[in-house]
């Protein structure tokens, strides 16, 4: 095989590159990416917290409920646009039929991070050049924060998508204004009707950031870039706000509100060091980048897009996003993209070590879910069932031909990876996304009855469902969570009614969610206990219904 020996501007050898062919590459992506983006979708129950309120509102949706502001059952104010519900309803009412209403709806979240992905590459082949998109979406899939998230039927997926759209328009500006101006505005309108201000501010402060503080976007082709996306995001922008103005005021009224009050956070230094995790392995490399670019950063417009969109994400997350890790994802997109092209210049014993690093971990990793699941089929090492046992609650794992068959071919696809990749710089963020896919298949595949064990409420709703009388009035229910009564409603068609602090009971039914901690609830000998719960592996809590005696 043939191999170029590139120099650097300081005359150092750099890593030798193979020459693969661009057709092998390009599959290489397309395969990497399908199997990153399938598993996972499908084959598991709506999870707390975010899955809890999203299946609500699509439900909320399907069952003839307000398009304009479908809500969750636990909230009684708006929290997100609409945007990301109506897609997903969208796809449960076509796919119903064929999957279960959740496992449907989530599939929205696979075509938004499809689009995602498609952004980012050309992001890394607009900044860099030819080839760098493809190594720029490895890392960014390789990044840990990124694949649980990305597979979670929630709003901040499709906001991502917005963002990086986004981010690819004024990548594009330059070289293709018009274009970039169309794709700046549905940015700037998906951002907005998924997730509301935050990732609108996001764009809108990189917008003026970049003329405010560098000359090469004070230039004609920047304005008309902003004032055309204005105008092809204005209907996102006023439509739907108009339309609830009309048809429920008061709602849009508490919504725009809530949404300006949440700015009034001081989160920067959480989010930063959540990235010290999250962001691996762009971050590394990012800071590389940084430090290997510096003297550029402030004058090549490739470097002030990055470092004006990073500023501006950091400034808004830290100021209005909750303490919550999936507020970190606008972060992931200027970092990777930094990092695409920075992983071109390291030093050959960086690479390597970051390689390395990667292979070891990802290794490991693999090892022990295999470990795991031998563990849990054999019995041996039974110190290893036993305490997969106590973290699951489930005592038996029954072999599945189809995740066996394809959690094997996964990993014999990562280990020829290892033993036939080129020790290259771009074989290290090959080989991490690789490893990153490999570990995400084996959890959703071998892992995936003892994580639904451990985290689904579709068993222990289904028996309450059953225990119900066959006639009632309505159910009470006391400190019941708000993700708890999202999915008690959506497996089992219930809607309760929460008590406040002293008010009397006034229905025949009476849920109680027993916490650890708190006081147990007795009723009194009014009421009979029917029925009783958990979920096999919960510890903190436990269900009780009482029937009120007659």
């Amino acid at each position: 095989m043939k191999f170029d020996l590139d120099h650097d501007w300081q005359g150092n050898m750099a890593t030798p590159r193979a020459r693969v062919g661009e057709r092998a590459k390009t599959h290489l992506l397309i395969v990497l990416c399908a199997i990153w983006l399938i598993f996972g979708l499908v084959g598991h129950s709506p999870w707390k917290p975010f899955e809890s309120q999203s299946i609500s509102a699509i439900q909320h949706i399907l069952d003839g409920g307000s398009w304009l502001a479908p809500m969750a059952l636990s909230h009684t104010q708006l929290e997100y646009p609409p945007l990301y519900y109506w897609v997903a309803a969208l796809f449960s009412s076509t796919l119903s039929p064929i999957l279960s209403i959740h496992d449907a709806a989530r599939l929205s979240s696979g075509v938004w991070m499809l689009i995602t992905l498609l952004m980012v590459g050309m992001t890394g082949r607009e900044l860099w050049d030819k080839g760098i998109g493809r190594q720029t979406t490895f890392v960014f899939i390789g990044c840990l924060g990124l694949v649980i998230n990305a597979h979670t039927m929630m709003p901040a997926v499709s906001a991502l998508t917005g963002l990086t759209t986004a981010f690819y328009a004024l990548a594009l500006a330059k070289r293709r204004p018009y274009r970039a101006a169309i794709l700046l505005g549905l940015g700037l309108g998906i951002s907005f009707l998924s997730a509301g201000l935050l990732p609108t501010f996001i764009i809108l402060s990189t917008c003026v950031l970049l003329p405010i503080c560098f000359s090469h976007w004070r230039s004609r082709f920047f304005w008309v870039v902003s004032l055309i996306a204005l105008l092809v995001a204005s209907p996102f922008l006023l439509i739907w706000p108009l339309l609830s103005w009309i048809y429920a005021p008061q709602l849009l009224t508490e919504w725009w509100i809530s949404s300006l009050a949440q700015f009034n956070q001081s989160l920067h230094l959480y989010f930063l060091r959540t990235l010290l995790w999250y962001a691996w392995p762009a971050l590394p490399l990012a800071l590389w980048g940084t430090w290997r670019f510096r003297a550029q950063l402030l004058s090549k417009p490739r470097f002030q897009l990055i470092v004006a969109f990073f500023i501006a994400a950091l400034f808004w997350i830290g100021l209005g996003a909750e303490r919550k890790e999936v507020f970190a994802l606008p972060l992931l997109i200027p970092l990777t993209a930094m990092a695409g092209g920075s992983i071109e210049t390291l030093k050959r014993g960086a690479a390597g070590a970051l390689n390395w690093f990667g292979l070891i971990l990802f290794g490991l990793l693999s090892s022990l879910t295999w470990l795991g699941w031998i563990a849990m089929m054999t019995g041996n090492p039974s110190k290893i069932k036993e305490r997969l046992i106590y973290l699951s609650g489930l005592t038996q794992l029954h072999f599945n031909v189809f995740a066996f068959t394809v959690a094997s071919a996964v990993t014999l696809i990562w280990l020829l990876a290892i033993f036939r990749s080129q020790h290259s710089n771009r074989s290290a963020a090959t080989n991490w996304a690789i490893g990153m896919t490999c570990i995400w298949t084996l959890l959703m595949t071998l892992w995936m009855p003892m994580l639904e064990s451990a985290r689904g409420y579709q068993v222990v709703f289904t028996s309450l469902k059953k225990a119900l009388p066959t006639q009632y009035a309505c159910m009470n229910s006391n400190q019941l969570g708000d993700a708890q009564r999202d999915l008690l409603d959506y497996f089992a068609d219930v809607k309760t009614h929460a008590l406040e602090s002293g008010q009397p009971l006034s229905c025949d039914l009476y849920l109680v969610q027993d916490n650890r901690g708190r006081e147990k609830v007795n009723p009194g000998q009014d009421w009979t206990l029917i029925w009783q719960g958990r979920r096999i592996s919960e510890r903190r809590e436990h269900f009780r219904l009482f029937q009120r005696v007659q």
